[in-house]
């Protein structure tokens, strides 16, 4: 749950967190503070409407990157749910998938208004894309790749109409049909591929110039046998030999023609490749360049979020060794304690002096130790600080508890002085000593009790007065 988004419920995608503890895509927010004056946490308003406080007021620079929750969120575990699609990785490589899944279903970018399978794609627009047209160089007539090739055909059907017949040429070799079906073995063996009907389109596509080659080297074959068979015998008149020479040329005319396509066909798909390895890596410096960006962004929010906490510290902090405590929603924050969902709450740290003791309070609301379940337990806590070189040790400062009744009439005050033997006032060597205070500090029964006003509108006052003289 911890994932997902306080407004759209859907993953984080550059998580912020909120003032009140709530997350939400960078997004998300950015779209609610700009749509609604004075927007207020929706969360917040479902846990409990009635003890909104100003923490719940959204804002983008109240908000901060959450770096360590994009970190997490990056490294989850995600499977493409594209239907016939098995990838399956973390997250921070689901995007680049998402842009070659060969199962996802792409628009056809010449604008015809079809749907397909990216893996589809090429067999679509040389077969059923409507916008994918080709000129041809001979009569600029603008034909469907689809239909290009029979085009082809039926040209070549009328050129070869002024040649002998398949009979006339004894049987020596047969012209494919103007379907563009597969070549069919002649006597001679020089149409020889065989194969299924997708390998033998593969092989006519690819194979186009030679096909030309050897049609052009059968048939000056071909011609040279027949002026042979004419000498050795009566054989054809000098017209008909003038016919047939005639009827040749043309064909190796037409066979010129076609190389010329091919060898212009072959120089474009080079020109092709290149412009696509040069594109590509474009593309690959400008994926690093992202790289680089969004790290130096992570840096930033995290540089940020340190900022904005060390600005809310600031206005919080105390001095002067006088603390205030306010604490909103003790109902719930009692029942968690009750329930053991939260323990304890420290306060925010506070100092005796400008360059002093660095320390924070403790409380237990529903009590701990020989005060576990029956009263309040308040404790005090030496945290380690920034000029503990310079301070004297163990902490020996006078140390007075209060919590303030907000009429005004009956304050809980309890003070003790520092067991200077104790660890707790010893000079920290972690971020916080033991605490130390009153474990029975108030009664539950009397923290709720109507005579007073401990509670009052869901809120408690503590205060703590260090002796500094």
């Amino acid at each position: 749950q911890k994932y997902l988004c306080s407004n759209c419920n859907n993953i984080l995608k550059k998580a912020l967190q909120t003032l009140c503890g709530h997350r939400y895509c960078s997004a998300c927010l950015a779209w609610i503070v700009r749509n609604n004056k004075n927007a207020i946490c929706q969360k917040c308003k479902e846990e409990d409407p009635n003890t909104l406080s100003e923490e719940s007021l959204l804002a983008e620079e109240r908000a901060f990157g959450d770096a360590a929750i994009n970190k997490e969120i990056s490294e989850l575990r995600v499977h493409c749910v594209t239907l016939g699609c098995s990838w399956s990785g973390i997250m921070k490589d689901f995007e680049e998938h998402q842009s070659l899944c060969e199962y996802a279903l792409i628009p056809c970018h010449t604008g015809c208004g079809h749907v397909v399978m990216r893996r589809k794609l090429a067999d679509h627009l040389e077969n059923g894309c409507v916008n994918n047209v080709t000129v041809c160089q001979q009569c600029q007539c603008s034909l469907a790749s689809s239909e290009y090739q029979r085009f082809w055909c039926q040209m070549m059907e009328l050129h070869l109409a002024a040649l002998p017949s398949p009979r006339e040429l004894q049987g020596c070799w047969v012209w494919p049909q103007a379907s563009c079906g597969a070549h069919r073995r002649c006597t001679d063996g020089v149409f020889s591929f065989q194969g299924s009907k997708e390998k033998i389109k593969e092989h006519e596509k690819s194979a186009l110039g030679a096909h030309m080659l050897l049609l052009l080297q059968h048939m000056r074959q071909l011609k040279g046998t027949l002026c042979s068979a004419a000498k050795a015998s009566r054989g054809p008149t000098p017209r008909s030999e003038l016919n047939l020479e005639n009827k040749l040329h043309v064909f190796e005319n037409i066979v010129a023609v076609l190389n010329k396509e091919v060898e212009s066909s072959n120089l474009e798909i080079l020109a092709f490749r290149r412009q696509s390895e040069l594109d590509q890596n474009i593309i690959r410096g400008l994926e690093l360049k992202i790289a680089e960006l969004h790290r130096c962004l992570t840096q930033k929010d995290a540089g940020l979020s340190s900022l904005h906490k060390s600005l809310l510290f600031s206005e919080q902090a105390s001095y002067d060794g006088i603390f205030l405590w306010k604490i909103t929603d003790v109902g719930r924050k009692l029942q968690d304690s009750v329930t053991g969902r939260t323990v304890g709450l420290y306060s925010p740290a506070f100092y005796t002096a400008k360059y002093g003791y660095k320390v924070c309070l403790r409380v237990y609301l529903n009590g701990d130790g020989t005060g576990k379940g029956t009263h309040m337990s308040l404790f005090f806590v030496v945290m380690k600080g920034d000029y503990d070189a310079l301070l004297p040790w163990p902490f020996r400062h006078k140390v007075t508890f209060m919590l303030l009744d907000q009429n005004n009439r009956e304050h809980i005050i309890d003070a003790f002085r520092p067991d200077l033997t104790s660890a707790s006032f010893q000079r920290p060597v972690n971020d916080m000593n033991v605490a130390s205070g009153c474990p029975m500090f108030l009664p539950l029964s009397k923290l709720q009790s109507p005579k007073h006003a401990y509670v009052k509108e869901d809120t408690l006052f503590l205060k703590c007065i260090i002796e500094t003289n």
